[in-house]
């Protein structure tokens, strides 16, 4: 599995997280707990998006990175979230780490990567994965998986003795907060709730407000 790049400031898993001011300190905390603690995919989280004809839609994606700008995942600029969002630059995220009876919840406008950074987790893949990534024509129609196969063998044995590419069709959005919600679940229901909302700008040195919220 690629690993998850994360701010290295992470502070201790605070006892009462609705007193935590910093809601990216806190997700870095929650985040680290939930590596150390989620047998799979603790990067896992539902992406929402939504195009021009309103028809929300939903998917499991990985998070592979965060800092204070915003939570980045990488995709196919034509599959059908790239398309949503080319049309609507806002989503929705969603981790919920069942084994420790948390959630987190997101909500922003969004931007893509530099070229940069897409070139720099690119090139961190896996072989297998950047092949996959150049021959995938996502969310369009497949005859069969033998069509898929076939062009994955095409790729590696054009690029046997050289780097695999990024395509251009593929790079990574950053999904920057205007919304943070922490949920932890309670006994009968009475889970505890902070939601960070943001003052003004979107700018990574932005102010944050902070309100508990009934469960």
């Amino acid at each position: 599995m690629d690993q998850l790049r994360i701010d290295d400031s992470a502070p201790q898993d605070a006892a009462d997280f609705t007193l935590s001011e910093d809601p990216f300190g806190l997700f870095a905390a929650w985040m680290a707990r939930a590596e150390a603690a989620e047998p799979e995919d603790p990067n896992a989280m539902a992406l929402a998006t939504c195009g021009a004809d309103g028809l929300p839609d939903v998917r499991i994606v990985l998070l592979k990175g965060f800092d204070r700008r915003g939570f980045v995942f990488y995709t196919n600029v034509g599959s059908a979230k790239g398309e949503e969002l080319a049309q609507n630059p806002q989503a929705a995220l969603v981790l919920h780490w069942k084994s420790l009876r948390r959630q987190v919840r997101v909500r922003g406008r969004v931007t893509r990567v530099t070229a940069q950074e897409a070139d720099d987790y690119f090139a961190s893949r896996h072989r297998e994965s950047r092949l996959g990534a150049l021959a995938s024509r996502q969310s369009r129609p497949l005859p069969d998986r033998a069509t898929l196969m076939a062009e994955v063998a095409a790729l590696a044995a054009r690029y046997e003795n050289a780097p695999v590419p990024r395509p251009e069709h593929w790079t990574g959005f950053r999904i920057e907060p205007v919304s943070i919600e922490f949920w932890q679940n309670g006994d009968f229901r009475l889970h505890d709730r902070v939601r960070f909302t943001r003052i003004g700008e979107t700018a990574p040195d932005a102010a944050w407000s902070r309100s508990r919220l009934y469960p």
